[in-house]
């Protein structure tokens, strides 16, 4: 077996001592490992890929009980299985088509089931990528449970939101917690409401940039998981900057997604730990 280890659990003492003394007895070997404790929250997080001799049913069972002493939240994912993302999209393709680009390359390691969305613009785009299209309802409440179902159905890991221009009910937020997430534009100044970037030329912004975090029932105020910016000058029309904008977002959602696949993301607290 070949697999990736994420282990949360309260700080404490003979933690790495038990992750290895697990492992050998699971006959295994550490192929990579990553740890750290939070000193604000008093969290330790470990992400270890091991290869282990044993049939994966045994090796996950013996490496769960020579842990459990922990009390950890402790996943264990074999490398060859990839995360299952549900994709929602409104009109806006960039984001989408650099995940789908990214995908049939073999740079981003996920399955996309299948990409749902509030308006008919993008059908082709997915359909022409063998995936299913599906329209949601104009109806927040019934597009939400076309959502869950979906989610249940197609064994979904994650919900990435490319540029999905609804606000999610605080419900579903919370029931997914940690699992949905989010591609924003962001300035400094912010500017919210319509035409962003149309706020940020008026004020003569310098840098404009993109923000993926995870979706919570605080509009935008979720973890953060990724973040770029460009510098722009005072001869960038607002067209320009969308265009420079649509570029960090693509990008940032892109590598958000890439972390996330890889198991590579801890929370704690409102921050986020990456490996």
């Amino acid at each position: 077996m070949d697999a990736i280890l994420t282990l949360t659990c309260k700080d404490q003492p003979g933690i790495v001592h038990s992750m290895t003394s697990a492992v050998l007895a699971a006959n295994g070997n550490i192929i990579e490992n990553q740890q750290f404790t939070d000193p604000t929250t008093g969290l330790f997080v470990m992400r270890t890929r091991i290869e282990s001799e044993l049939a994966s049913e045994e090796a996950t069972k013996t490496l769960r009980t020579g842990l459990q002493h922990l009390d950890p939240a402790l996943e264990i994912r074999e490398t060859s299985t990839k995360k299952r993302a549900l994709v929602l999209v409104t009109k806006e393709s960039h984001c989408l088509r650099d995940l789908l680009y990214l995908q049939e390359l073999g740079e981003l390691p996920v399955e996309i089931p299948a990409v749902l969305s509030n308006r008919e613009e993008l059908r082709s785009l997915v359909e022409s990528h063998g995936i299913p299209f599906l329209l949601l309802d104009q109806n927040k409440a019934v597009a939400e449970k076309t959502i869950i179902e979906t989610i249940l159905s197609h064994n979904i890991d994650f919900i990435v939101l490319a540029r999905y221009m609804q606000i999610l009910s605080s419900e579903f937020c919370n029931n997914y917690s940690g699992r949905i997430i989010n591609i924003h534009h962001s300035f400094l100044p912010g500017f919210k409401g319509a035409k962003p970037y149309h706020q940020a030329h008026a004020r003569g912004v310098k840098i404009i940039g993109a923000t993926a975090h995870f979706v919570t029932s605080d509009l935008d105020e979720g973890p953060i998981i990724e973040q770029d910016v460009a510098h722009v000058t005072h001869a960038a029309t607002p067209e320009d900057l969308i265009a420079i904008g649509r570029d960090i977002e693509r990008r940032v959602l892109s590598k958000a997604v890439k972390l996330y696949a890889e198991d590579r993301i801890f929370i704690a607290g409102n921050r986020t730990i990456i490996f």
